[in-house]
């Protein structure tokens, strides 16, 4: 589903300059004796240690298949890896998936990257709005989820707009049938300190409503100087039996997060003879008064019918408000050597506010023809975003830093922000329609076919130039499974690629859409009765006229031209129980990337990725949880300046211990080897990753 909001920053410099959002669906529920008749919502219940091979996921199709029985890769990080070792944010939870990239250019500013490409598609319950530019800003929490669910490759037929990186649902968690609650203390490096709670209970006697109230909160200083973070969730949902086969679901979140002493933009990587900055890790482009504070509030309603006959009918809306304030210094030029000087400043105060709407409407079940059942979903989407944006420049602008980065204390007088910046104001709408089916040819083989048809406008200007444009396309889908044995099976799937773009080119108009294919041949197989599932995947995509950074305009607006590129490579991925109490969750990916010309391309995307996630439960000591998350990447390189990076090793390792049956602790250590290093290179600046650093937890469970 996709509607795109893109803020345009006018940063100079980076690669790219906007905030972008996403958004939601749902699950099911349980009831007792008393009550009316159970709604089974389509969906099968999957407590956080769910065999692998038994795992569901309707995020690729909205179709309720087993992740081993989809023509798709796709990863799970669950509920128990999360608690485990404490990603408290999805940079954390999702740097520790197959193939996934995580691209920290800035404190408060995010991309994501996998199999060479931007991803752009984000989820909320299997609803959402992708991305444009991929970027995530702030420091978006995972308290509420009770999972994250990597689709590989391109899934638009849901999204609307193909993609061949990835698309992200994130699966918020939902009321439970019996009374649970959960309480969490962490402490760590850097004086952090976080208070998670988590409440379920049914609301009525019979337990027809029930409801579920999650709140985590957040102080942290930082190993970077002067920066800062407070941040605070608060989710709560309720379902309620309305009638024997009924089920409506309303749910509400908000973030707010408000750090300080954050930068836009980071340290320059170069010095003026060419040879490579070498700053301390703390190093911070930023003074202490700046800040960027972000606002996300969504509610949404959701109704679930199960009709006599096995179908089930949704429709869900969804309202979204986001907003964006910041003071803001970015740090910009090329310094001497010698004496650092050469580095100028460029202050500005920005006002971020968006609004989405969404409805979508669904139904799905199962059919019979030639003597065999299969299974449709067909649906409608219609969205509507408006965004305002208003940007003033400090009258310092273009001013020198007052010394040389390595050794500036973050001194620096608020300038007053009196120069027009520019302003951006955008309505985007969308409508789209789909259909997918499910046909089982045979006992062993099954087919998925789907379509996609997508109207895009967009009416409006940012910073002076036209915002206008209206797109639509028909995207073909289809993939197919082949039990080779009981154990293994073969799959291959096709999709058509099209995304409309928000970016401007040299003459300040928007490019075209992106178009293009996604291909994708592999295996899949389960072992140790569904305990452990592996996938190997071989793919291939192709993209044209992808909008590329170009540099920026007289005005410092980006600018940016389309370019063809091609992404191939493999993808392997083991999950599960090897033996009882040891769990691995492994992946490696090998890719090459290429431009039109057949040149190397997107080279700050590693070549190889290797992630490994395992825990032993002791089974000498009961109440012992040990665990290892390896990262390991190849070495990467800037596509605009000379810089390199060697290849990678991040080791982490946690620790838990079950005091009683409802009292626990654990411990977790990050970068073990304590290695420096750069958290990207995907813009012309990038900083430091944190040091090695710990934390300790104390949780109690009833």
């Amino acid at each position: 589903m996709a509607l795109a909001i893109a803020l345009q920053f006018g940063l100079p410099g980076a690669r790219a300059q906007s905030a972008v959002v996403s958004a939601p669906a749902a699950s099911a529920p349980a009831a007792t004796d008393t009550t009316l008749p159970t709604v089974t919502v389509t969906g099968e219940a999957q407590g956080p240690d769910a065999p692998a091979a038994r795992r569901r996921s309707d995020s690729a199709l909205g179709l309720d298949l087993p992740v081993r029985e989809t023509p798709q890769s796709i990863s799970v990080i669950t509920r128990s890896q999360l608690d485990d070792f404490h990603l408290s944010n999805v940079n954390a939870a999702l740097a520790n998936a197959t193939g996934i990239n995580v691209e920290k250019v800035e404190t408060d500013r995010t991309y994501y990257t996998a199999r060479g490409f931007d991803i752009t598609n984000f989820q909320l319950d299997g609803v959402g709005l992708p991305m444009t530019f991929g970027l995530q800003n702030g420091d978006l929490d995972t308290a509420m989820f009770d999972r994250i669910d990597v689709i590989h490759g391109a899934a638009g037929l849901l999204t609307a707009t193909g993609n061949p990186s990835a698309t992200v649902n994130f699966v918020r968690k939902r009321p439970t049938a019996d009374f649970q609650a959960s309480v969490g203390l962490t402490a760590g490096s850097w004086n952090d300190v976080r208070l998670d709670a988590d409440v379920s209970t049914p609301l009525t006697a019979d337990g027809r409503v029930r409801g579920r109230v999650v709140v985590a909160g957040e102080d942290t200083d930082s190993y970077l100087d002067r920066y800062h973070l407070r941040k605070g969730v608060a989710y709560g949902v309720m379902e309620a039996d309305i009638g024997p086969s009924t089920l409506l679901t309303a749910g509400f979140s908000r973030q707010n997060n408000r750090p300080t002493g954050v930068m836009w933009g980071a340290l320059p990587l170069n010095y003026t003879d060419g040879s490579r900055t070498n700053y301390a890790r703390s190093t911070s482009t930023s003074p202490d008064w700046t800040y960027w504070n972000t606002d996300t509030s969504i509610g949404f309603l959701t109704l679930n019918h199960q009709f006599d006959n096995g179908w089930t009918a949704q429709v869900q809306a969804t309202h979204k408000d986001d907003q964006q304030r910041g003071r803001m210094v970015y740090v910009y030029g090329t310094p001497d050597k010698s004496t650092g000087d050469g580095l100028a400043i460029w202050p500005s105060t920005y006002t971020d506010v968006a609004s989405e709407n969404l409805v979508d409407a669904r139904a799905q079940g199962a059919f019979e023809l030639f003597g065999r059942q299969h299974q449709l979903i067909v649906g409608a989407m219609a969205a509507r975003a408006g965004t305002r944006e208003q940007s003033y420049n400090g009258d310092t602008l273009g001013a020198a830093l007052p010394e040389d980065l390595a050794t500036w204390d973050g001194s620096l007088t608020i300038p007053s922000f009196d120069s027009d910046g520019g302003s951006s104001r955008i309505v985007d709408k969308q409508r789209s329609v789909y259909l997918a089916a499910h046909w089982s040819l045979r006992d062993d083989l099954t087919l998925i076919t789907g379509l996609n048809h997508t109207e895009a406008e967009s009416t409006g200007e940012s910073y002076g130039a036209s915002s206008v444009r209206k797109n639509s396309r028909l995207s073909p889908h289809v993939g197919a499974m082949w039990d080779l044995t009981p154990r293994v099976s073969a799959y291959a799937s096709h999709t058509a690629l099209f995304t409309p773009q928000s970016q401007q080119d040299a003459q300040r108009q928007r490019l075209a859409p992106a178009t293009g294919t996604s291909d994708e041949l592999g295996l899949k197989s389960d072992w140790l009765d569904k305990r452990l599932m592996a996938t190997a995947a071989v793919f291939r995509s192709r993209q044209q006229n992808l909008a590329s950074y170009a540099g920026v305009d007289s005005q410092g607006n980006s600018i940016y031209e389309g370019a063809d590129y091609r992404s191939q490579g493999v993808e392997l991925e083991l999950v599960g129980e090897v033996l009882p109490g040891w769990s691995v969750n492994a992946g490696y990916t090998q890719l090459a990337i290429h431009d039109e010309a057949g040149e190397a391309a997107r080279r700050f995307t590693p070549r190889q990725r290797l992630q490994f996630n395992t825990t032993w439960q002791v089974a000498q000591l009961p109440g012992l949880k040990l665990g290892a998350q390896l990262n390991w990447r190849s070495a990467i390189h800037s596509d605009d300046v000379d810089a390199g990076e060697p290849s990678l090793l991040l080791v982490d390792l946690m620790a838990r211990y079950q005091l009683s049956s409802q009292w626990s602790v654990s411990a977790q250590v990050n970068n073990l080897t304590d290695r420096k290093y750069l958290t990207s290179l995907y813009w012309t600046q990038s900083y430091y990753a944190a040091p090695r650093n710990y934390s300790v937890s104390l949780n109690w469970t009833y």
